[in-house]
């Protein structure tokens, strides 16, 4: 069996090792654009604020140690056109653009997605840089000195992440968010607040709702950023406003994606087209309460890329079923921490679901336990039966921790009368007696 993955990253080199594993007398060949596999790329606003310096720790796996397991990885390679008919891929070297071809009877598109890069005048600068790649965060980690007053171009997770560890470094950091508010996609307005509070208390200057029209750039370099409202000197530009599916190579009219290109999958990863599966930040999510989005992130990379990796080189194909997301995420801003899950206020509202919500603010621990913190916990639940929608959590150390029961409760289809009453861990150093889930859920009427 030949089995061809375009892209060598989360996804893509998921699913090649387990396909290894599953089947060792499948031939494997991953295809991948730059010169390593297995990064994530999520440490990076980390290593960029020194939280760990050996960008080592960034990689799973080598191309050495994949390359061990049997598997043809063919790195500094592109994928440029696939022919769906007679099972071929064209692919080229990225230097020489050299063009080669490779047949399949399986296919895994796992291309991942590119950072979007607005059209706006002075955005090819030299000191203007995307944050998905190792080279260019390590171009500004070795430059860092020279870099005093940066900007910061969206307020999504990224944008939260780097304008946090670069204030941290005592570096005079504008954000500039287009919308009215921090995170709007995945939180509800009560905890953009405080993410944004958060923010600002590590020295950030936070600018809402405002576009930037023009950078500045004099000999090849960004000296000023200017809004509709305001400019801004600075000495380097990051950009973090979204990103965009790499799938152009991959259209077809056969092939369904999304309005923004994401490729459409099933539950076993296999798009509309067969024999062909995809996974990663170049394809659909399955989210359990909203349907297909676009989701891109880590978790769901390497969750369905593994289920790839069982089914593409499985004579069923529908061996390993993935049982849905519910778009859980968390960011971490100076001393606090933020996470969210299953539904905020604005998708309930969308989907016509009659909800109701509750917000508490509750100590974390004892109050006779030293130091102790608070946790704001908000819930979404369904009218009548109470059965819980979504949450959003805020506060210091250990508050993420709570999501991991707040989405399996969501999942499972508990009820706020359920969860009030669940038997969590206590001890003084943990909770309080009445852990802050039991509390939250107990407030709901």
């Amino acid at each position: 069996m030949e089995i061809v993955i375009i892209g060598g990253i989360a996804a893509g080199m998921g699913a090649a090792a387990k396909a290894a594993r599953e089947n060792p007398e499948a031939n494997i060949t991953v295809i991948e654009k730059e010169e390593y596999v297995s990064f994530g790329a999520c440490g990076l606003p980390y290593y960029l604020g020194g939280q760990f310096e050996d960008e080592n720790f960034m990689f799973a796996r080598t191309v050495q140690q994949m390359e061990k397991t049997g598997i043809d990885i063919k790195i500094g390679h592109e994928a440029t056109k696939i022919d769906y008919d007679k099972k071929v891929v064209t692919y080229e070297n990225v230097q020489t653009k050299e063009e080669q071809f490779i047949s399949y009877d399986r296919l895994m598109i796992a291309s991942g997605a590119s950072a979007i890069i607005p059209k706006i005048e002075g955005v090819d600068a030299k000191n203007v840089y995307t944050f998905t790649r190792l080279k260019a965060v390590q171009e500004i980690k070795d430059h860092l000195d020279d870099y005093q007053n940066i900007t910061v171009i969206g307020g999504g997770f990224i944008g939260v992440e780097v304008s946090d560890q670069l204030a941290q470094l005592g570096k005079k950091v504008t954000m500039i968010e287009g919308l009215d508010r921090l995170m709007s996609t995945q939180f509800d307005p009560e905890f953009s607040e405080k993410i944004k509070t958060a923010v600002e208390e590590e020295g950030v200057e936070i600018l809402l709702d405002q576009f930037v029209k023009e950078l500045v750039v004099t000999d090849g370099i960004v000296t000023q950023v200017k809004t509709d409202e305001k400019t801004i000197d600075t000495d380097l530009v990051i950009l973090a406003i979204g990103y965009s599916p790499n799938t152009a190579f991959a259209k077809d009219e056969r092939l369904n994606m999304l309005k923004n290109g994401a490729i459409v999958i099933d539950p076993s990863g296999e798009t509309s087209i067969p024999d062909v599966f995809s996974a990663g930040d170049c394809a659909s999510s399955m989210h359990r309460q909203l349907g297909d989005i676009y989701l891109p992130l880590a978790t769901m990379a390497s969750k369905i890329g593994r289920i790839v990796g069982v089914n593409i080189v499985s004579e069923n194909k529908k061996t390993l079923e993935f049982i849905g997301s519910l778009g859980t995420g968390a960011v971490k801003a100076g001393n606090y921490e933020a996470g969210r899950t299953g539904m905020n206020e604005a998708e309930a509202e969308k989907l016509g679901i009659e909800y109701k919500t509750t917000l508490i603010s509750t100590p974390s621990y004892t109050n006779y336990w030293p130091n102790p913190t608070s946790i704001d916990m908000k819930l979404i639940y369904e009218v009548g039966t109470k059965k819980l929608l979504g949450a959003q959590v805020f506060g210091e150390k250990d508050a993420v921790l709570r999501m991991t029961a707040l989405t399996t409760a969501i999942h499972a289809g508990l009820s706020t009368d359920e969860i009030g009453f669940i038997d969590y861990a206590y001890a003084p150093p943990f909770a309080t007696t009445w852990e802050p889930l039991n509390i939250a859920a107990n407030t709901a009427k």
